[in-house]
Protein backbone atom coordinates (compact mmCIF):
# COMPACT_ATOMS: atom_id res chain seq x y z
CA UNK A 1 0.00 0.00 0.00
CA UNK A 2 3.03 2.65 0.68
CA UNK A 3 4.44 2.04 -2.77
CA UNK A 4 0.89 2.94 -3.99
CA UNK A 5 0.62 6.23 -2.50
CA UNK A 6 4.32 7.02 -2.86
CA UNK A 7 3.79 6.27 -6.70
CA UNK A 8 0.39 8.07 -6.59
CA UNK A 9 2.48 11.28 -4.76
CA UNK A 10 5.28 11.16 -7.44
CA UNK A 11 2.74 10.84 -10.27
CA UNK A 12 1.25 14.15 -9.47
CA UNK A 13 4.18 15.82 -8.33
CA UNK A 14 5.87 15.07 -12.04
CA UNK A 15 2.37 16.19 -13.31
CA UNK A 16 1.81 19.46 -11.26
CA UNK A 17 5.93 20.57 -12.39
CA UNK A 18 5.34 19.48 -16.19
CA UNK A 19 2.08 21.81 -15.86
CA UNK A 20 3.94 24.71 -14.17
CA UNK A 21 6.50 25.30 -16.55
CA UNK A 22 4.15 25.41 -19.49
CA UNK A 23 3.47 29.12 -20.83
CA UNK A 24 -0.47 29.14 -20.19
CA UNK A 25 -2.07 30.43 -17.51
CA UNK A 26 -4.79 27.76 -16.69
CA UNK A 27 -1.80 24.73 -17.07
CA UNK A 28 0.05 26.50 -13.83
CA UNK A 29 -3.05 27.10 -12.14
CA UNK A 30 -3.53 23.13 -12.75
CA UNK A 31 -0.29 22.02 -12.32
CA UNK A 32 -0.15 24.15 -8.80
CA UNK A 33 -3.17 22.72 -7.86
CA UNK A 34 -1.70 19.34 -8.50
CA UNK A 35 1.47 19.86 -6.67
CA UNK A 36 -0.97 20.80 -3.75
CA UNK A 37 -2.81 17.64 -4.13
CA UNK A 38 0.48 16.21 -4.05
CA UNK A 39 1.76 17.78 -0.26
CA UNK A 40 -2.04 16.96 0.99
CA UNK A 41 -2.07 13.18 0.30
CA UNK A 42 2.26 13.33 1.30
CA UNK A 43 0.58 14.45 4.03
CA UNK A 44 -2.45 12.23 4.57
CA UNK A 45 0.11 9.50 4.67
CA UNK A 46 2.51 10.39 7.54
CA UNK A 47 -0.30 9.43 9.85
CA UNK A 48 -0.05 6.00 9.44
CA UNK A 49 -1.17 3.76 6.38
CA UNK A 50 -3.25 1.34 8.18
CA UNK A 51 -6.46 -0.76 6.86
CA UNK A 52 -9.58 -0.74 9.45
CA UNK A 53 -7.26 0.50 12.53
CA UNK A 54 -9.50 2.78 14.90
CA UNK A 55 -8.51 6.70 14.64
CA UNK A 56 -6.83 6.34 18.02
CA UNK A 57 -7.58 4.22 20.36
CA UNK A 58 -5.93 0.87 19.64
CA UNK A 59 -7.41 -2.18 20.51
CA UNK A 60 -4.85 -4.42 22.06
CA UNK A 61 -1.78 -4.39 18.91
CA UNK A 62 -1.24 -0.78 19.25
CA UNK A 63 -1.78 0.00 15.52
CA UNK A 64 -3.61 3.32 15.12
CA UNK A 65 -3.49 6.31 12.35
CA UNK A 66 -2.90 10.23 13.82
CA UNK A 67 -5.55 12.09 13.61
CA UNK A 68 -3.88 15.48 13.46
CA UNK A 69 -2.41 14.74 10.18
CA UNK A 70 -5.93 14.35 8.40
CA UNK A 71 -7.12 17.39 10.20
CA UNK A 72 -4.20 19.57 8.65
CA UNK A 73 -5.02 17.91 4.80
CA UNK A 74 -8.72 18.78 5.74
CA UNK A 75 -7.66 22.77 6.33
CA UNK A 76 -5.43 22.85 3.61
CA UNK A 77 -7.98 21.53 1.43
CA UNK A 78 -10.37 24.19 1.99
CA UNK A 79 -7.35 26.60 2.10
CA UNK A 80 -6.29 25.61 -1.49
CA UNK A 81 -9.38 25.69 -2.92
CA UNK A 82 -9.93 29.48 -2.02
CA UNK A 83 -6.46 30.41 -3.11
CA UNK A 84 -7.22 28.37 -6.54
CA UNK A 85 -10.50 30.47 -6.84
CA UNK A 86 -8.90 33.74 -6.70
CA UNK A 87 -5.96 33.01 -9.09
CA UNK A 88 -8.37 31.50 -11.77
CA UNK A 89 -10.07 35.03 -11.70
CA UNK A 90 -6.38 37.61 -11.81
CA UNK A 91 -6.07 34.83 -14.66
CA UNK A 92 -9.73 35.41 -15.70
CA UNK A 93 -9.26 38.99 -15.83
CA UNK A 94 -5.72 39.04 -17.40
CA UNK A 95 -7.01 37.23 -20.28
CA UNK A 96 -9.55 39.32 -20.92
CA UNK A 97 -7.32 42.29 -20.42
CA UNK A 98 -5.07 41.09 -22.51
CA UNK A 99 -7.01 38.66 -25.13
CA UNK A 100 -4.29 35.70 -24.45
CA UNK A 101 -3.51 33.34 -21.61
CA UNK A 102 0.49 33.05 -22.37
CA UNK A 103 2.06 34.34 -19.34
CA UNK A 104 5.50 34.91 -21.17
CA UNK A 105 7.01 38.25 -22.69
CA UNK A 106 7.66 38.80 -25.81
CA UNK A 107 10.37 41.21 -27.24
CA UNK A 108 8.21 43.89 -28.61
CA UNK A 109 5.62 43.92 -25.22
CA UNK A 110 9.18 44.80 -23.87
CA UNK A 111 10.09 47.67 -25.95
CA UNK A 112 6.50 49.43 -25.35
CA UNK A 113 7.28 49.13 -21.80
CA UNK A 114 10.38 50.81 -21.46
CA UNK A 115 11.01 53.46 -19.07
CA UNK A 116 11.57 56.63 -20.40
CA UNK A 117 15.09 58.78 -20.43
CA UNK A 118 15.62 60.41 -16.86
CA UNK A 119 14.56 63.84 -16.48
CA UNK A 120 11.78 63.04 -20.20
CA UNK A 121 8.66 64.98 -19.61
CA UNK A 122 6.16 62.19 -18.58
CA UNK A 123 3.04 64.07 -19.92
Amino acid sequence: MEFLVASGIGVLTAAGIYLILRLRAFAVILGVSMLSYAVNVFLFSTGGLVSGAPPVLGSGAGTYTDPLPQALVLTAIVISFGMTAVVVLVALGAFLESGTDRIDISETDEEDHEMPPSGADLR
